[in-house]
């Protein structure tokens, strides 16, 4: 009896080492991911700080070259109205576009259909009747399909 208990003891032992190794293996492989993806982050996140800086000196520029020509007031406020125009159709182009009734957009059209939210539903509309298969006669509105020589209760029909 003595020989079983001493067993499960390794046995538990065993299992704690093995549960051990293995958190500290997974604990060093999500370290090193999350460093990766930190720096990553951080590449990002410089990159778009300087395209930033770089989009205000073109503005300057164009600022400064249709000074040229016009008073430098007119041409801040030139350059910002076509600022303001291109950051609008950039958030509008970033919307998802509401189905129109009478439009040629649609679910068919490449668009996601939307809600009454504004969010793309997370299933497809259900149709209004049950699909019919090829050939068979179409039910009147209202009636159930006729499963000409289909049995329900199978699971695998071949048609």
């Amino acid at each position: 009896m003595e020989r079983i208990d001493h067993m499960e003891h390794l046995d538990r032992q065993l299992v704690d080492e093995l549960t051990q190794v293995a958190r500290e293996t997974i604990r060093e492989e999500l370290r090193e991911q999350t460093r990766k993806q930190r720096r990553t982050a951080m590449l990002y996140a410089a990159s778009g700080a300087l395209a930033l800086y770089a989009g205000a000196a073109v503005a300057v520029a164009a600022g400064l070259a249709l000074g040229i020509g016009l008073p430098d007031w007119a041409a801040a406020l030139i350059t910002a109205a076509v600022l303001g125009v291109a950051a609008y159709l950039v958030r509008r182009a970033a919307r998802p576009h509401p189905a129109r009734p009478g439009g040629a957009q649609g679910p068919l059209a490449g668009s996601a259909p939307s809600g009454p939210s504004g969010a793309a539903r997370p299933y497809p509309p259900v149709p209004p009747m049950p699909p019919v298969a090829p050939g068979a006669p179409l039910p009147r509105r209202g009636e159930a399909p006729h499963g000409h020589g289909v049995d329900p209760r199978d699971p695998h029909p071949h048609g």
